[in-house]
């Protein structure tokens, strides 16, 4: 590794010393130039992919004096904690930053969200979804010289992930590998690589985790399992991502120690790093998957946008995780490339109050109150109290111009959604799902529901960071009062605001934009009663149809079940959505942006796969 003591001492201080060296630049150069966003179908690449899982190439092995290696990458982000690798003490936001480094998953998400082979060469389920049988790649090889990774090592991972109970699905992890039921760990396999017998018979119980050899796995889940929930933890990129590691590393030097300077097959290797600062990486010479280009990776973490924007132009960084107002700063320095990836995020408009039914404990809820006029004061969707909640939840969402929020405040980097937690699933949807603004209908539909001089509601955008996620509700604020709505606009911090969507006493609107959806009703299970989590609507019919909807295992009658309940969302405008926001990666003048897309398509919100990049 190069050294790079002064480098961090420089970026303790980035904040001052960047910013006025931009500063001085610009006073030097004058304002004069005007940047000019790039077209948003410019650089959006073109994918194909199928259902069934396919093996991954080998190695990339290069022709002789074609490219040439070297050089270090240097990633900006805007904060990746402390740097814990094993999966017993990973939690996030660091699980995503080491995902795209060191680590790799099971599976990686393809562009239609489908799930494609990255660490698991393949797998097939029986007919009932109880049994799946896993195959992994071979000649996988740790970092650190701790050999070759086997189905040993999967599982140890796995059971990791789930007794650390940092990971966001350590639960679900360990319900599916069925832990407290297995008798036979792995390593009772003989010195052929079989299941050790004893009178006959597997050390395996009906249910639970098998390890069929040294490179296969048998998992009997006990139940039918819906692949979604599976997938969603064993992918290579986001925060609920995972990924393995050796075991026999932990077992040597222990968990802590490993955690420091992890051994796992990614095509980087943790070398060094230093909390609030630098996260350190050296190229894996002839990776199974893809040797990278250049020596050395280093993610910086700099809060500032304002200090990642410096550290670009002055060309100290090579790509940063950037704020969509920072697009023609970024345009305009010299060398410098934009990518352009759909389906980065999706803005949600959430009507909050209808509570129709019941609660968790079988009693009316305490905040529910029909006196909105959002809310109806039957359930029944047949009564005449129904259609006039829905004729007012109708109107605000035809008063609102989707396009032209996508237009100015995503520089047209997105399109228009009507239904939420869809992002993605585009062969899905059905063409019927759009509200057409119309803002003249919007104001007759209000008078008709009885309310000509409109009415008063709070609205409140869940402040997490996202693209545009303030600006576009102050915009939905601007349509629904110019067709007579009172907008109570608040800034909550979302610290403050997530508790009162949990005991269900946020009454009003919120604008809330969320990730991929694997399937649409992952996001649909916050409409369910016992849901933590809500997005402020429940009705009995929502509950018995996503219920079902979630344990559908199979792939097609999943669909005409998620169809089904949207259907039903879009009909009563219950609950629907903004807009979904592509991704900009921006490209230093020493990368090559040709060629780089990302690796796992379910989380593309910042630069990943660093390992295809080549020198400009």
């Amino acid at each position: 590794m190069p050294n790079t003591g002064s480098m961090r001492n420089y970026i303790r201080h980035w904040p001052q010393a960047l910013i006025l060296l931009v500063a001085a630049l610009l006073v030097a150069c004058g304002s004069s130039a005007t940047a000019t966003p790039v077209s948003s179908g410019g650089a959006e690449p073109t994918a194909t992919s199928g259902s069934a899982p396919t093996a991954m190439p080998g190695a990339t092995k290069e022709a002789p004096g074609m490219v040439k290696r070297g050089g270090t990458i240097n990633m900006g982000q805007k904060e990746t904690g402390i740097f814990e690798g094993h999966p017993g003490l990973s939690s996030s936001p660091r699980i995503q930053f080491v995902n795209s480094s060191v680590g790799e998953g099971l599976i990686t998400a393809a562009p239609d969200f489908s799930a494609s082979p990255m660490l698991a060469e393949s797998w097939s389920v029986s007919e009932d979804f109880k049994t799946w049988s896993w195959k992994f790649q071979e000649g996988v090889q740790f970092h650190k010289g701790y050999g070759e990774m086997t189905a040993e090592d999967v599982f140890y991972s796995y059971m990791q992930w789930h007794e650390g109970a940092k990971h966001a699905r350590a639960g679900i992890i360990g319900e599916y590998f069925d832990y407290p039921n297995v008798v036979g760990r792995p390593g009772d396999l003989d010195a052929d690589g079989n299941v050790k017998q004893r009178g006959g018979k597997d050390l395996y119980p009906s249910t639970g985790t098998t390890i069929t050899g040294p490179y296969t796995m048998e998992v009997d889940t006990g139940k039918p399992w819906v692949p979604g929930q599976m997938f969603a933890f064993m992918r290579t990129a986001g925060g609920s991502s995972t990924w393995v590691v050796s075991k026999k590393q932990s077992e040597e030097i222990g968990i802590e120690a490993a955690s420091k300077d992890i051994a796992a097959t990614g095509p980087w290797e943790i070398q060094d790093s230093e909390s609030g600062v630098s996260w350190e990486f050296s190229a894996v010479q002839d990776h199974w998957r893809q040797t990278p280009y250049f020596d050395e990776l280093v993610y910086w973490s700099i809060p500032e946008e304002s200090a990642r924007v410096a550290g670009f132009q002055t060309g100290v960084l090579d790509s940063f995780d950037m704020a969509f107002d920072s697009l023609p700063t970024v345009d305009a320095t010299e060398g410098s490339q934009i990518l352009d990836f759909p389906n980065a995020g999706q803005a949600g408009l959430n009507l909050y109050g209808q509570m129709y039914g019941l609660d968790k404990d079988g009693k009316e809820y305490e905040h529910y109150d029909c006196t909105n006029p959002w809310v109806s004061c039957d359930m029944d969707t047949e009564s005449a109290a129904w259609a006039k909640a829905v004729k007012v939840r109708k109107a605000m969402n035809i008063s609102i111009d989707r396009q032209t929020i996508v237009d100015t405040l995503l520089s047209g980097y997105g399109r228009p959604l009507a239904v939420r937690d869809w992002m993605g699933h585009d062969s899905h949807m059905k063409d019927s799902w759009v509200y057409e603004y119309d803002p003249v209908l919007a104001k007759q539909m209000l008078d008709e529901a009885g309310y000509p001089d409109g009415f008063s509601i709070t609205l409140t955008p869940s402040i997490r960071g996202a693209v545009a996620e303030t600006e576009a509700c102050e915009a939905v604020a601007q349509y629904w009062q110019a067709i007579g709505i009172k907008v109570d606009f608040k800034n909550t911090p979302y610290s403050a605001l997530r508790p009162s969507f949990i005991n269900r006493s946020y009454i009003g609107a919120t604008c809330h934009t969320v990730g991929v959806r694997l399937s649409p009703v992952e996001g649909m299970s916050n409409y369910m009663v016992n849901s933590t989590f809500a997005y402020g609507t429940f009705h009995p019919w929502l509950e018995e149809h996503i219920g079902s909807a979630a344990e559908e295992v199979d792939p097609e009658k999943a669909w005409v079940k998620n169809t089904e309940i949207t259907d039903w969302l879009f009909e009563n405008s219950a609950a629907s959505a903004l807009y979904i926001h592509n991704t900009i990666w921006p490209v230093g003048k020493k990368l090559d942006a040709n060629g780089w897309v990302p690796l796992d398509w379910s989380e593309v919100r910042t630069a990943v796969n660093f390992e295809s990049v080549k020198p400009r």
